[in-house]
């Protein structure tokens, strides 16, 4: 850990990125999770800039456009030079639904750098790809994606999605270098590891790593999941028993899911949606915490037991 109380870099793939190991997931800029106003929303991206979280990860689908248009606004507000902070944003998943082609992702660039108020994002993702048609990504959509780059838009280009065998039918068939990054979700849990099994093959094809939702999408929360949650009543049951467990022992669920995830350095930065000052600090305190004194390993095993009998269990999406 650096000694100034500011959470550790990590490099990302072959880029040269040094990206935060904890991300600022932008979604809830977007009014995802209720309304968040230009005030707040301004503190929550200082706060954490401050805290040196550098990594901030949008798309045109969260909040139908606003969580660009408000991180665009956050952005600007700090007032720093551009290369103090990372930008991340997608294309192919929008409010009006999946649209993968060549003319669609092109002219989504340049509407995103608009809402963002920048010259270039250093990375532009693919967006849950798994609802595409994978051939039409790895002919069409990733050489699209390559002409952004080569036109200085975006430094670096990613996929992502939720099944992860969607990324070695993709990498598998694309020329070697020209995917930089995947963001994985909902797949380094304290429930569900199996993104660990990929990694050694991604770092082969020098693919760096992003891991989002380590809480996977609310199930790792005292309060528990949205209603429209995908996961089975068997997956929910027994995270909801962890929590409470972690609750009876004046632990936090969310907070050992959050080190769960850090503690792994394979992955570069877990990206979190955070969308108010108490989060930011919650989840930086969680991360100095991480690298001072390490996992709660005994809570961490009594977890684990609980969640055993659902251990590596998914749920399906896209239409593969």
């Amino acid at each position: 850990m650096e000694n100034n109380g500011k959470i550790e870099r990590r490099e990302l793939g072959k880029t040269g990125l040094k990206l935060s190991s904890v991300g600022f997931g932008a979604s809830p800029l977007g009014n995802v999770f209720g309304p968040i106003s230009d005030h707040q929303a301004i503190a929550t991206v200082s706060q954490a800039f401050n805290s040196g979280i550098n990594f901030f990860d949008t798309s045109p689908y969260y909040g139908a456009t606003l969580s660009e248009t408000m991180l665009g606004k956050c952005l600007k507000a700090l007032g720093v030079p551009r290369d103090q902070f990372i930008v991340a944003t997608k294309c192919g998943r929008y409010n009006e639904g999946f649209d993968f082609s060549a003319e669609r992702v092109t002219k989504s660039i340049d509407e995103s750098l608009e809402r963002l108020q920048l010259d270039y994002v250093d990375i532009l993702q693919c967006h849950d790809i798994e609802f595409g048609s994978l051939d039409q990504i790895v002919n069409e959509t990733i050489p699209a994606l390559q002409k952004i780059k080569e036109s200085g838009k975006t430094r670096f280009v990613g996929i992502t999605g939720l099944p992860l065998d969607i990324y070695t039918y993709v990498l598998d068939r694309v020329p070697p270098g020209t995917i930089d990054v995947i963001l994985s979700y909902c797949h380094f849990c304290i429930n569900d590891s199996t993104l660990e099994d990929l990694l050694p093959y991604l770092k082969s094809k020098g693919v760096g790593v992003i891991n989002a939702s380590p809480l996977s999408m609310g199930l790792h929360t005292e309060n528990g999941p949205p209603d429209w949650h995908p996961a089975s009543d068997e997956i929910k049951a027994a995270c909801r028993a962890a929590a409470e467990y972690c609750k009876q022992n004046r632990k936090s669920i969310s907070k050992l899911a959050l080190q769960y995830s850090l503690s792994n350095k394979e992955l570069s930065t877990v990206l979190v949606g955070m969308n108010s000052v108490k989060q930011v600090e919650e989840n930086v305190a969680a991360a100095l915490e991480l690298e001072a004194t390490g996992l709660d390993e005994a809570t961490l095993s009594k977890v684990a037991d609980i969640l055993k009998p659902v251990k590596n269990q998914t749920w399906p999406s896209g239409i593969q």
